[in-house]
């Protein structure tokens, strides 16, 4: 694994590639975007708008409940800039997993927002080749796999598969690979825009990289192919992300991928830059190890990528990165399958307690208040729960202990019970008597919003994050014999024409005749643009104390809906070397540090290209192995658990 400032002799490109933004419906810069559209297309190299627009960092209510990740409204505002720059340029929109969490609803729902900017008037001259691809897989099929043992969990973490949680789950998608993409685009050519259900986050990158370079090679071999794929996905899975590899972060980001496999990448913010450590930090992100992510059928391996800072100083150039596909080590092509059920209802109350006397004894008063519930509910038969987010325990002042904020959860089979047992917890909370008590008239600050309880509806969870086994040739698609529907065993798709205007241009030319001229320079900030400045220099602390002190980053964050995972980014790579010949990172040392036993570590290790370390472990919960979301989750996207590593005391007498 290296990093360098030396650049090779240029190769030729096949492509080049522009993310907005990391996520469709998050809003984006349309005048930077333009700027950067104007610049590209003139080249003649094939270029396209490609953007994610799933995941499942926010929990299981999108697949169990069929709610999206943003407002219908962002949707529309992102579309409608998109489709704009789609017109005005010629060049191909390309997304994944619409809605966020990629179902055929959502994907229809994509489309059905597109009809109506399409239909609007200033927009009458719009005509768009629309193409929806849909993941939803029939849960026969994954009963059936589930009997023939070709369902297994996607990580140690992941409870082995049931029928009965099948058979709740309300749908079922599948992380679709490259290939399907790849295949409408195959047999329609002057596609404009590719609605695509749950994919795998790079696929649609990964697609359009083979495509144009299936055009433009003669008589490509399988194995030539996949020693280009290698670079594809690394490219796919850092874009997807936006300007999330640059310093400081960009909204956007600029890929150009050459035939070879090599790929640039620069941010799309002229305040921003990728560097090598940036740019190799990135596999870091949210992924359960930085230098081997599987997908789809295959994996990436990083172990020998390279990165070079290119001479504009924005751009850094990646080679080196290996795929390895699950044919070559004897194994089934795996598509991951997700899905949500829905476990009861949720009712909840929250407000503050400051009476010193009760602060000291909070955890009693809970206990006798589940116990005043319970006997309120003693008719009940069905199951139900009752507990507690306290906030701001073993905290002091110089008046005695600190205030406790509360927040009261309560699951039940129906929402009435759910309301009845949140409001009987929170008359116990009020009026409980307890030892020592002076203030008779209530124990509990309440009434935030004006609500006493409030009525939060189902509780999802995952109930499928399982990778299913395929028979040959189940990830790909075909054309029907009418031209307008893809039919696959698994898959499907179909082609529509949006939109009564002139389409002028195709994808394998960009119809780069349409730039009447080149924006000389990025556009001026306006007042809505969020002003980034630079994070401050590193600053050498005399005497560090923490493992934090030694770092420029400390951050944790979801790996899947199962995990989390901790990155330490050291500040210089003195300090770096000096603790990865300690054993101050050891197993051992970091199980204690976080609160886990030694066993539960998924993986650890220090990444060279990055400086960094990482730890990845199971997502607890009350003690017991949870996956993300449901009852009484406080950090659904595992963003604030990485204290307990960053606090590290360092030995005495450390020298780095």
């Amino acid at each position: 694994m290296e990093l360098s400032s030396t650049e090779n002799p240029e190769p030729k490109p096949i492509c080049q590639i522009i993310t907005p933004v990391g996520m469709l419906g998050y809003g984006f810069d349309e005048a930077l975007t333009h700027y950067e559209l104007s610049r590209l297309v003139p080249t003649s190299i094939p270029t396209a708008i490609i953007l994610d627009s799933g995941s499942t960092d926010s929990g299981p209510q999108k697949l169990a409940l069929g709610s999206m990740s943003c407002p219908r409204s962002a949707y529309v505002k992102d579309l409608a800039k998109l489709l704009r720059l789609v017109h005005t340029f010629r060049v191909p929109l390309i997304f994944g997993s619409a809605g966020g969490d990629g179902t055929d609803e959502h994907v229809k729902a994509m489309g059905e927002i597109i009809e109506e900017i399409v239909a609007e008037e200033e927009n009458k001259v719009y005509a768009f080749n629309t193409i929806s691809l849909f993941s939803n897989i029939n849960k026969a099929i994954i009963l059936e796999r589930l009997q023939q043992g070709r369902l297994t969990g996607c990580g140690p973490c992941v409870p082995p598969a049931t029928e009965l949680e099948i058979n709740e789950s309300l749908r079922v998608v599948a992380q679709m690979g490259y290939e399907p993409f790849f295949d409408a685009m195959n047999a329609n050519p002057d596609f404009n825009i590719i609605i695509g259900g749950r994919a795998y986050d790079p696929s649609p990158y990964v697609a359009f990289c083979v495509y144009q370079l299936t055009r433009q090679s003669n008589h490509l071999s399988t194995e030539e192919l996949h020693s280009r794929l290698g670079g594809f996905y690394h490219m796919g899975k850092i874009l997807e992300c936006g300007g999330q590899c640059s310093f400081p972060k960009s909204h956007g980001a600029v890929a150009t991928i050459y035939e070879n496999g090599l790929f640039d990448v620069r941010p799309t913010d002229p305040q921003s830059m990728c560097t090598p450590l940036s740019v190799a930090a990135h596999t870091l992100y949210e992924n359960t190890r930085p230098d081997v992510l599987r997908g789809p059928g295959g994996s990436l391996h990083l172990d020998h990528s390279k990165y070079e800072q290119l001479s504009d100083g924005k751009s850094v150039r990646v080679s080196g990165s290996v795929y390895r596909s699950s044919e070559s080590d004897g194994k089934p092509y795996q598509l991951k399958l997700e899905a949500a059920r829905i476990v009861g209802y949720r009712s909840m109350f929250m407000g503050s307690i400051t009476d010193h006397i009760l602060v000291s004894q909070i955890d009693k008063l809970l206990a006798r208040v589940k116990v005043y519930v319970d006997q309120q509910h003693s008719e009940i038969t069905g199951q139900w729960d009752l507990d507690f987010h306290v906030y701001g325990k073993d905290q002091y002042t110089q008046a005695g202990p600190g205030q406790l904020f509360i927040v009261a959860e309560a699951l039940a089979p129906t929402q009435q019970l759910a309301n009845s047992i949140a409001s009987k917890a929170r008359v116990g909370m009020i009026h409980a008597p307890y030892p020592g008590q002076k203030a008779t008239a209530g124990n509990f600050g309440f009434g935030l919003g004006g609500l006493m309880e409030i009525e939060l509806g189902p509780c999802a969870e995952f109930s499928l994050y399982h990778l299913m086994a395929l028979e040959p040739g189940e990830e790909r698609l075909a054309l029907g014999d009418d031209g307008s529907v893809f039919e696959g065993s698994l898959l499907r798709g179909v082609v529509s024409r949006i939109g009564k205007g002139f389409m002028n241009g195709a994808n394998g030319t960009n119809g780069h005749n349409t730039v009447s001229e080149v924006d000389s320079k990025p556009p001026q900030r306006t007042s809505t643009s969020p002003q980034r400045s630079p994070s401050p220099p590193n600053q050498t602390i005399q005497k560090p104390e923490t493992l934090s002190n030694l770092c420029r980053i400390v951050r944790s964050k979801n790996a899947g809906p199962y995990e989390i995972t901790i990155d330490a980014m050291f500040a210089s790579n003195k300090a770096y070397e000096a603790v990865k010949s300690s054993d101050l990172l050891s197993s051992s040392n970091v199980a204690k540090a976080i609160g886990i036993s030694e066993q539960d570590i998924i993986w650890i290790g220090f990444f060279d290209p990055a400086i960094a370390f990482k730890v990845t472990i199971p997502r607890i919960r009350s003690g017991k192995k949870k996956s993300a979301g449901g009852f009484m989750e406080n950090d659904i996207h595992g963003s604030q658990e990485h204290m307990g590593l960053a606090s590290m005391k360092l030995p005495e007498g450390f020298n780095f």
